[in-house]
């Protein structure tokens, strides 16, 4: 059913959860997953000009290549093929053009489920990828305890449904 999966990390602990998962499905159906970092330059746009880019970017970099390693560190846990790339751009939709780009079967990313203002204020790229992206995603719910959104996300129980 599943030939290449995506899992876009941020390289947080909580989003190995997600990485996990993808493995795991891979793992039982004999799929390729493919790791991607997205590194948000815009993010620092607005950084005083005697800032050091090259610094910054070198840092950002340096996170998304480590994420990357520990995202085929947890394939190799599971006995699966993983290839990485880092991306540069906005993360959603650099995520929605690989998966689109390399023929992905699926992709399974983390959430933090915040709803309400939260997500309101923060937004949310799984938000978008789920919005934008012809392939079907399946988000795994990652936070710091646990904790669960007292507002699920309808586009979230309704992919996890269809894909189990």
């Amino acid at each position: 059913m599943y030939d290449r999966i995506l899992v876009p990390t941020d390289g947080s602990t909580e989003t190995e959860r997600a990485v996990e998962h993808a493995a795991e499905l891979a793992a039982a159906h004999g799929a390729e997953l493919h790791g991607v970092y997205v590194v948000n330059s815009a993010t620092f746009a607005g950084l005083h000009m005697e800032t050091s880019w090259e610094g910054v970017d070198e840092v950002l970099r340096d996170e998304g290549e480590t994420a990357l390693d520990r995202v085929a560190a947890i394939a190799a846990e599971y006995g699966v093929e993983c290839s990485s790339q880092l991306l540069d751009g906005s993360p959603s939709k650099r995520i929605v053009e690989y998966a689109e780009r390399e023929d992905c079967d699926l992709v399974v990313m983390g959430t933090h489920g915040r709803g309400g203002i939260d997500r309101l204020l923060l937004g949310s790229v799984a938000e978008g990828v789920v919005r934008a992206c012809s392939v079907p995603v399946l988000t795994v719910q990652v936070g710091d305890d646990g904790e669960r959104s007292t507002e699920p996300e309808s586009e979230s129980a309704a992919t996890e449904e269809s894909v189990t």
